[in-house]
């Protein structure tokens, strides 16, 4: 097996959904597309059965996984929860960073989800590239430094770095990543209350440093 994908489907207020709980693909073949293939059968299957609507949950500071699900497939951050599987003491991959979580949209049957799968419409970062940081580390040249934050409460769109691989980050630094998770969480949750959404990602292609791209709501 290569990879697997779990999930439930259920209602609420009368109207069927799916909550996609665990997508895994196995050590040594990921960022080859599985993991994009098991979730394009999945919406297939479920737009056969009418239901269009499907809702996961993903760690903020993973970049992988952020282009993924905002690049890729589209999806729309609903919610942000802190720690919603615990404090994460117990598990490899989330000790001394928690288990912070976005709880994502993503409408299968939208033009926005057709637009990021058939790469029609691709996440054009450019007019964000001189936008406001409202996290951004403390002394540029160094990924090991602390994030700062700032207030960009009155900007129309901004943008939130996080590191571009937080688990290699901890094995550094616990200190260094779980201030990433304290700054980033306060931040995200702040935006997302005042009516922000994410527009998109990106890593650049020259510093290697990742974005979240936030603009408010139309």
């Amino acid at each position: 097996m290569l990879g697997l994908l779990f999930g439930l489907t259920g209602f609420k207020d009368d109207t069927p959904l799916h909550w996609s709980h665990m997508l895994a693909v196995r050590n040594g073949v990921r960022d080859t597309g599985i993991g994009r293939k098991l979730k394009l059968y999945q919406r297939e299957t479920l737009l056969a059965r009418g239901i269009n609507r499907v809702f996961w949950t993903f760690d903020p500071l993973v970049a992988r996984n952020a282009h993924l699900n905002f690049n890729s497939l589209g999806v729309e951050a609903t919610e942000y929860i802190p720690d919603m599987y615990g404090p994460g003491d117990d598990s490899v991959l989330f000790q001394g960073i928690g288990t912070d979580r976005f709880v994502v949209l993503w409408r299968i049957d939208s033009d926005r989800v057709r637009e990021a799968l058939t790469a029609s419409k691709v996440f054009d970062h450019a007019p964000y590239s001189t936008s406001p940081l409202a996290v951004s580390r403390s002394n540029e040249p160094d990924p090991l430094s602390a994030p700062l934050s700032r207030d960009c409460s009155e900007a129309p769109a901004f943008r939130v770095e996080i590191p571009p691989d937080i688990h290699s980050l901890r094995d550094l630094s616990v200190v260094a990543a779980a201030r990433w998770r304290e700054v980033t969480r306060s931040t995200f949750q702040s935006c997302l209350a005042r009516g922000y959404e994410v527009a998109g990602f990106y890593r650049d292609g020259q510093t290697g440093r990742c974005y979240y791209c936030l603009r408010m709501k139309v």
